[in-house]
């Protein structure tokens, strides 16, 4: 009998990733496209309308994420321990779909901050667990590219929801809460293809921890590269405070409100066009070399966005910052999971983001603070120098790193 042989070639660049993990980039963007449309707003909102301080501005957004990150560590933990990452993943964005009503109906700035505050909770939920899962779908040849195609989808949305904010502040002249409406549908969206398409493979009991994973036991588990990544994420956090100050950067350029959106726009353009071929390319060369040119992006922006005037300036600083997200978010995410257990991978994703989340509250009130006491120079410099020690330390954990791996 002739044995029939399959001669065509395997799919090659985005089509070999994983269909789960275009189905979680899907349900990334559409989120994002939900949330970005309250975020690109929500600054101005609040300091224009409600009259509320920078500083509180930075507090507000600090603790936000800072609980979202707080929160991963226990997801990421009972992911590994359950084994049930898309159902904690639902819980999450589903939560995140259910307080976005609660923006446009809020009378005062205690409602929006309960409803970013839970919003958040959502999304620490959700993050340790998705991105455990998505290591957990993908050949270990095609992380980088599996990240980095997740975050491109992420990213589209991410500046798609500022373009739909300016089209309806512009239609609705300038009706914030009517904006906010519109950000209720893509999040519901993104929770109905999330349990449709999205598919878990099956963990073997052998393969969950034995103890709760959170032990000091199971922390020592996951190694010396794991930690020396988790150092270089903290220092990298405290020069990468929030994007609202990339807005408030705008307003100080001149932009009126209904365009203050734009600046999130370029970011997330030149952050998606990045992403997923810095992603491939760390799967073909050392990823800490690729880490360390987006740290060299975010140098140059935040050197441009301290000294360069204008609105040319805000536009290279804000496009160069796009491109240092690209070239540094997923690749996190790959070193995370090429350094930790695979039955520890939601606990390594979740202690990773509660660390760098604490050290994005730290820099969000130094961003704020220096930005009320000398002025929005002073907060990207000490950015840029922050990046500059980060690379320092970068240089030190190549060094150490055996040639040939990632």
């Amino acid at each position: 009998m002739t044995k029939i042989v399959d001669i065509a070639a395997p799919p090659q660049g985005a089509r070999a990733v994983p269909r789960s993990v275009w189905a979680l980039g899907f349900v990334s963007m559409f989120m994002d496209i939900s949330s970005e449309m309250v975020h690109a707003l929500l600054p101005l909102y609040m300091v224009a309308v409600l009259g509320t301080s920078v500083l509180a501005v930075g507090l507000i957004e600090g603790i936000a994420e800072a609980t979202a990150s707080m929160v991963k560590v226990f997801s990421g933990a009972l992911s590994d321990r359950l084994g049930k990452r898309k159902l904690l993943a639902v819980v999450g964005y589903g939560l995140g779909a259910l307080t976005k009503p609660v923006f446009p109906l809020a009378t005062g700035l205690e409602w929006l901050v309960g409803a970013r505050f839970v919003d958040r909770i959502g999304k620490g939920i959700r993050g340790a667990p998705r991105d455990a899962l998505v290591a957990d779908v993908t050949p270990p040849e095609l992380r980088g590219a599996a990240y980095g195609l997740r975050q491109t989808l992420d990213t589209i949305g991410a500046f798609t929801g500022p373009l739909l904010a300016m089209g309806l502040m512009w239609w609705t002249a300038n009706n914030y809460q009517l904006v906010f409406w519109f950000a209720v549908l893509p999040a519901f969206i993104a929770v109905l293809v999330l349990v449709l398409w999205v598919r878990e493979p099956a963990r073997p009991v052998a393969a969950q921890p034995r103890r709760w994973p959170l032990r000091r036991s199971e922390l020592g588990r996951l190694g010396a590269a794991y930690w020396w990544v988790v150092g270089i994420g903290l220092v990298f956090t405290l020069a990468r405070f929030s994007e609202a100050f990339l807005i408030l950067r705008g307003q100080s350029a001149g932009l009126e409100p209904m365009w203050a959106p734009a600046v999130l726009v370029v970011m997330g353009v030149a952050y998606s066009l990045s992403a997923y071929p810095a992603g491939a390319l760390s799967d073909r060369m050392r990823r800490l070399d690729v880490l360390l040119i987006g740290l060299t992006l975010l140098i140059a922006a935040d050197l441009v966005l301290a000294f360069v005037p204008g609105l040319v300036g805000l536009g290279i600083g804000v496009a160069l910052w796009g491109l240092h997200m690209g070239f540094t978010q997923g690749l996190f995410n790959a070193l995370i999971a090429d350094s930790a257990p695979a039955e520890l991978r939601g606990t390594a994703f979740g202690m990773f983001h509660l660390l760098t989340g604490v050290a994005l509250l730290l820099a969000s009130l130094i961003a704020g603070a220096l930005w009320d006491a000398f002025g929005f120079q002073a907060t990207f410099a000490v950015g840029a120098g922050c990046a500059a020690l980060t690379a320092v330390g970068l240089l030190v954990l190549r060094a150490r790193e055996p040639r040939g791996q990632h």
